[in-house]
């Protein structure tokens, strides 16, 4: 029997588009190459896919934040010498480099086994199958959550609630979890629920459960860093150095115009300042 052309050019037709909406096979990662990855997820399969183009950018980069800068490289260092250590939250301002710490320790400790898997916030509910693909490798993990937010009723909140310490199971001692976020307990506060706080005859204050609840999740990070809006002269040594990186200096016109810069972002901080110098360098070669 001989189909009609047209039968078959509509079935190779329909094949083509069936093929767009599967999802791609998932390249097998090799950890000895690859030092950092993103999870994706395509209809109802979730991968790792391998992350080519990796900032450059160092700890010796990131100025104006010494003391979180410290005491994040020393937990890190902890973890990769296979000695205990504590997920980490960083929180605070805007542009003040919490991301950028997170990126500098994939370029300061992949020599020594680390390795980075970035994970968006509504995939977070996956973690316990991330989990189970890296906990028997060599490698040493952070699974890296930017920009964290939550409603009270989101599901990955209650995932990472559970994967942090709250899961019977003991977890993996190859994976920690670094999370950014603007706000310190990741979630919402509302003035009713304040409202709801109530004080014994004896003054003992007892918050209210929304409270409590929000409170919990960031409780289950072991290690806090803030980071707060720089001051002028921090800001101006930071621009320093990214002009000093393009080969130029802070003179007093560039001074001049890294403070209007900032003055029209409306803050100081190590992003802005590297967007300046950015700016600036270029202007310089019209």
């Amino acid at each position: 029997m001989t189909l009609p052309n047209n039968f078959i050019e509509q079935l190779q037709n329909l094949i083509q588009q069936v093929q767009i909406l599967l999802p791609p096979t998932p390249t097998p990662i090799d950890w000895q190459q690859t030092l950092a990855c993103r999870w994706r997820v395509v209809g109802k399969q979730g991968y790792l896919e391998a992350i080519e183009d990796l900032s450059a950018i160092r700890l010796k980069d990131l100025q104006g934040i010494d003391r979180q800068k410290d005491e994040i490289r020393r937990n890190t260092a902890q973890f990769v010498q296979q000695r205990p250590a504590n997920n980490v939250l960083l929180t605070g301002a805007r542009g003040t480099g919490k991301s950028s710490l997170v990126k500098a320790l994939v370029n300061e400790f992949s020599a020594q086994g680390l390795r980075v898997i970035e994970v968006d916030r509504d995939l977070l509910i996956d973690l316990p199958d991330i989990i189970k693909q890296i906990a028997h490798l060599p490698q040493r993990f952070i699974i890296y959550c930017d920009d964290l937010s939550f409603t009270a009723d989101d599901a990955s909140y209650r995932a990472l609630k559970t994967v942090l310490d709250g899961s019977l199971h003991a977890g993996s001692d190859n994976v920690l979890i670094y999370a950014t976020s603007n706000r310190r307990h990741l979630l919402p506060e509302y003035m009713s629920e304040n409202l709801q706080t109530t004080v014994t005859e004896e003054g003992e204050l007892h918050p209210s459960e929304a409270i409590e609840d929000k409170i919990s999740l960031s409780d289950r990070f072991g290690l806090w860093l803030s980071f707060y809006a720089m001051s002028q002269d921090t800001y101006l040594q930071i621009v320093a150095h990214w002009l000093q990186s393009y080969g130029l200096a802070l003179n007093a016109a560039a001074r001049t115009a890294a403070l209007q810069w900032a003055l029209g972002r409306g803050n100081r901080s190590g992003r802005s300042a590297a967007q300046f110098a950015k700016d600036w360098a270029g202007r310089q070669s019209i």
